[in-house]
């Protein structure tokens, strides 16, 4: 059950809040500030690269490693291939993890790691493998870790990642809002100077004024009928979340979402893209989750019965492609079942601007929905 009581209390948030999530997701756009920082000093501004790499491939551990891959391949298109190298393992465990480079990898590719822990010995074996095959290897990873003297010693590039004097405290875990930009920032700076993709210095300001917005929007401070990352957590308290986006950079942002939500709140959730999830999902919202599907739920005694699950569909968009859009069609399939719909879309902007806002309203409210329901 959500406790709806606690999201109004701003001194009962931060108490319930160990694991210092609402602060992380406040500090995103600090976190791009200080990455910017790290990478200019890191002498990523100053590269002059002789080229595009051949592919990118990405290694690490967890959610952090996986949003920074679908990130960076949504925003690098066709231009390159870029893949994420799915680790193996007996555990998830860092300790357990291994990573190994396609047998096609060679000197022309480009190894980018990103790790909020910097200690994994399966990520100094993948160094050791792209340095024989000579393949250039840049990473981002806590400073002082292990991972930055691996990385020197095979004469790649390191950059340290962004933390808070907080983080001292305790390892970040890959999950943290606030860790995902400070993997990324650094990494679209220097797929920036390859061409790869497009972040300038002017965009990346953007990105952090975008958090920072967010972040006032949907503090903890702000009532929840107004704080559209609350309204969204209450609003999925009881419900099965069918995540539906629409828009390039919608996808990632709706699969960060369903990650966020498992991995922080410990709810299941769904995601597809329109217009492929009207047909994927159409049986789903017919069947026993839609909200009609009972109709003596009605009169169900709500002291000692559990309420039935229901599925809620959540609408992310952001510019459709060709200005065609289906959210109507959306809209009148949810509804024609009984089946609630949310919907967010972001403000006009670039690309980094509204898949950032996307991503900060939803990271909030994953963590609103942890902390109420005491996951």
């Amino acid at each position: 059950m959500l406790d709806e009581s606690l999201l109004d209390d701003p001194d009962a948030l931060t108490r319930a809040d160990r694991r210092a999530l609402l602060r992380g997701a406040a500090e995103a756009g600090a976190r791009v500030r200080t990455a910017v920082r790290h990478a200019n000093e890191a002498g990523i501004s100053e590269l002059k690269p002789d080229g595009r790499p051949r592919a990118v491939l990405i290694a690490g551990p967890g959610m952090a490693a996986t949003g920074v891959a679908e990130l960076l391949a949504t925003l690098a298109g066709a231009s390159c291939p870029l893949t994420r190298l799915t680790p193996t393992g007996v555990a998830p465990a860092g300790g357990a993890l291994r990573w190994d480079l396609p047998g096609w990898a060679g000197p022309v590719d480009l190894l980018l790691i990103a790790t909020p822990d910097g200690s994994e010995p399966g990520l100094e074996l993948l160094i050791e493998q792209a340095y024989r095959r000579g393949s250039t290897v840049a990473a981002v990873a806590p400073a002082g870790s292990p991972l930055a003297e691996w990385v020197e010693g095979s004469h790649g590039l390191f950059v340290p990642m962004a933390t808070a004097p907080y983080d001292q405290e305790e390892p970040l875990g890959a999950s943290a809002p606030g860790v995902l930009w400070a993997l990324l920032t650094p990494l679209l700076v220097l797929l920036d100077r390859t061409g790869l993709v497009t972040a300038p210095p002017q965009a990346l300001q953007k990105v952090a004024d975008r958090l920072d917005r967010v972040a006032e929007r949907c503090g903890p401070a702000i009532a929840a009928y107004s704080n559209p990352a609350k309204t969204l957590a209450v609003e999925l308290a009881e419900a099965l979340p069918v995540i539906w986006t629409e828009g390039t950079s919608a996808g990632p942002a709706g699969r960060r979402f369903t990650a966020a939500l498992a991995e922080l709140a410990g709810r299941p959730a769904l995601t597809a893209e329109l217009p492929e999830a009207l047909a994927s999902h159409s049986v789903l919202l017919a069947g026993a989750l839609a909200a009609g599907a009972d109709p003596d739920d009605f009169f169900r005694d709500r002291v000692t019965e559990a309420q039935a699950l229901h599925a809620r569909v959540v609408l992310l968009r952001d510019r459709p492609i060709g200005g065609i859009s289906a959210a109507p069609a959306a809209r009148e399939l949810a509804l024609s079942h009984d089946t609630a719909i949310s919907e967010l879309e972001p403000e006009e902007g670039g690309e980094l601007e509204t898949l950032a806002e996307l991503i900060a309203i939803t990271d909030f409210a994953a963590v609103y929905l942890a902390l109420a329901s005491g996951a």
